[in-house]
């Protein structure tokens, strides 16, 4: 039988994996696989899970959410396991997963996976960290590392939208300067995301990007004023704001450098603590091999 390491957080999404354990066991088990769980906790390092692992394994199954599957990628990476990844959506976005339309329904989508095939798709990459979805700084883009997860669990994306409206009062623009080689900006910027998928927060921002072109997307908001912010953030809402600019900086590229003026802002991937500036971004062109 065909081994299969399951990483699953039982924390995320108010426990939805572990109540179905044995819906996942059975239908991989019915297809040949055995599967080799590790449970993720405070008391036991992430890093466990790889103890065993190499490319004897056929996949690895995560279970969880976006900082949780952006973990596990970042440790492939290092181990240099180019074995194939596939994802069940646990967690409270589960952005990337809806990108690749996993459904939320854990028996649904353990049935898409062992359907699905090997695709080669890319992975953005700040300095060492990479990520699979998006890499971001400014307002409102830290919100996912500083809700706690009984919120999460509790109140879902909502949980997001309401520790975000505490950062308004506070609400300020960076000093950011963006050198790639056919493009260069140096000015204001409110949020500056970089993109390999599409959403963030299950708001459909970067709705012109694609996993398998070798390019990133990146979208500033420049925030010049208070009256433009917030239009923007209104076609954020309505997928306009690539059509009709008017505050945002749209380009695609494989390979930039960003540096922003505030050495207190964190950055974010994938939900998890990114990089300080300067940050070097490069596009990792077939970078994971995943399952869908």
């Amino acid at each position: 039988m065909k081994k299969v390491k399951f990483i699953y957080n039982p924390f995320s999404g108010e426990g939805i994996v572990t109540k179905n354990l044995d819906t996942i066991i059975e239908k991989y088990q019915a297809k040949g696989y055995t599967i080799i769980p590790f449970r993720i906790s405070e008391e036991q390092n992430l890093a466990d899970a790889f103890l065993d692992l190499d490319n004897s394994y056929h996949h690895i199954l995560g279970a969880g959410g976006d900082g949780t599957i952006n973990q596990i990628i970042n440790l492939m990476k290092a181990k240099q396991l180019d074995i194939p990844l596939a994802i069940l959506p646990v967690g409270t976005a589960n952005d990337f997963a809806k990108f690749i339309e996993m459904p939320s329904n854990i028996g649904e989508a353990c049935d898409k996976i062992l359907a699905g095939n090997i695709h080669e798709i890319d992975l953005g990459k700040a300095n060492d960290k990479y990520f699979i979805n998006v890499f971001s700084f400014g307002v409102f883009t830290d919100v996912s590392q500083k809700t706690p997860t009984h919120l999460k669990n509790i109140l879902g994306k909502l949980a997001y939208y309401l520790n975000g409206i505490k950062e308004l009062p506070s609400l300020r623009k960076l000093n950011i300067k963006v050198v790639a080689d056919d493009f260069f900006y140096e000015g204001n910027a409110l949020i500056f995301f970089t993109f390999n998928g599409k959403t963030a927060g299950n708001i459909n921002i970067s709705y012109k990007s694609e996993i398998n072109d070798g390019l990133l997307d990146v979208i500033i908001l420049k925030g010049e004023n208070l009256r433009l912010a917030l239009l923007s953030f209104f076609e954020f809402f309505r997928s306009e704001h690539l059509e009709k600019p008017k505050d945002i900086i749209h380009f695609k590229s494989n390979n930039f450098t960003v540096e922003y003026s505030d050495p207190t802002i964190k950055s974010d991937i994938d939900g998890e603590t990114g990089p300080i500036s300067p940050i070097h971004i490069t596009c990792v062109e077939r970078g994971l091999k995943l399952i869908f």
